[in-house]
């Protein structure tokens, strides 16, 4: 029998934190972040990461696990959220993935092959160079002369991930937007259900402007500049994060506070369409619009049990009738 997952996921801001512990509540999960900023300690603030109370007793995984200053990319998620995967069904719970980087649930979901390409260090050092010296939009019309599907869904600014589609193309001579959609082909060895959690586009966009602002109440211009004094640096894997590179941008005397602050609420609505799109394009994906449901969230999570107790096998929500015991 395959092993029971579940995803919840949806466009930043939506409020997929709170469903998820409600949901994790009725069914004996257990919580594997798919995020890939809350993975970083000292990074709270701008990454909106679950706080300890907010968790309600419900296991997380993936959460305040790696220092910034290390790469984190879709490969080790893949091994990470694995092997919580199997630490979370030993416990005899339900793996709950929960977060908004389709890219990273798709590669667990479907289990995808990354070993294609190898490595070549020549031409990653020739594509980074190009990239210093032409700048990121540069590279990104070189992308999407080769690979014209990658580079719609590939944000020029995400230079790492420019570079991968780019060497894996150099290095096979074939598409790497091709490659991911057969991979996505492939069966997924667990038991799913897909569910997206989103919101009318205006009333999304009100909820991201009036988060970003309570990210600067908070102390987000504090944090990065402990971030800075920390080492970090432009160009590193998490700083390039929403939030954090604008911040470290206006430290580093490159822009005002205002226009940071504008940058990022801006950048933060782009990133939300671009993710609403992507997860468009996904299979066996079970929609949840929260205006259908009164934005009752008794009533959103009882419509993904509904979807749940279809045919999940593994999951027997009589023995959750209450708080889980953790």
């Amino acid at each position: 029998m395959k092993q029971p997952l579940i995803v919840l996921t949806g466009p930043t801001a939506v409020g997929k934190t709170k469903a998820s512990i409600c949901l994790a509540k009725r069914i004996g999960g257990e919580i594997i972040s798919a995020d890939s900023m809350q993975v970083y300690r000292h990074m709270d603030i701008g990454s909106a990461k679950i706080r300890p109370e907010e968790m309600e007793g419900v296991p997380h995984y993936l959460v305040d696990v790696l220092e910034p200053s290390e790469e984190f990319n879709v490969v080790k998620f893949q091994a990470m959220a694995r092997d919580a995967v199997e630490k979370i069904c030993a416990n005899g719970h339900i793996p709950i993935v929960v977060g908004g980087t389709g890219f990273y649930i798709q590669a667990l979901l479907y289990d995808i092959d990354f070993t294609d390409g190898g490595e070549d260090e020549s031409c990653r050092r020739e594509l980074e160079a190009f990239a210093r010296e032409q700048g990121a939009a540069a590279l990104h019309a070189r992308l999407a002369q080769v690979d014209e599907a990658s580079a719609k869904v590939i944000h020029p600014n995400n230079v790492k991930r420019v570079i991968r589609a780019l060497e894996f193309y150099y290095q096979t001579g074939e598409k790497i937007s091709e490659h991911n959609e057969r991979e996505r082909q492939r069966s997924s060895p667990y038991n799913f259900r897909y569910f997206v959690l989103n919101d009318d586009r205006s009333r999304l966009y009100q909820r991201i402007d009036r988060r970003v602002d309570q990210m600067m109440e908070a102390g987000l211009v504090e944090e990065v500049r402990r971030l800075k004094e920390m080492g970090l640096r432009p160009g590193m894997v998490s700083m390039q994060g929403l939030g954090y590179k604008e911040i470290l941008d206006y430290l580093d005397g490159g822009c005002s506070l205002e226009e940071a602050v504008y940058r990022i609420k801006r950048d933060t609505r782009h990133f939300a369409k671009r993710q609403i799109t992507w997860f468009k394009r996904e299979k066996d994906v079970i929609w949840i619009d929260k205006p259908l449901y009164d934005y009752d969230e008794e009533k959103i999570v009882e419509a993904m049990l509904s979807h749940i107790t279809e045919g999940v096998e593994g999951i027997c929500l009589e023995d959750y009738s209450g708080a889980p015991d953790f």
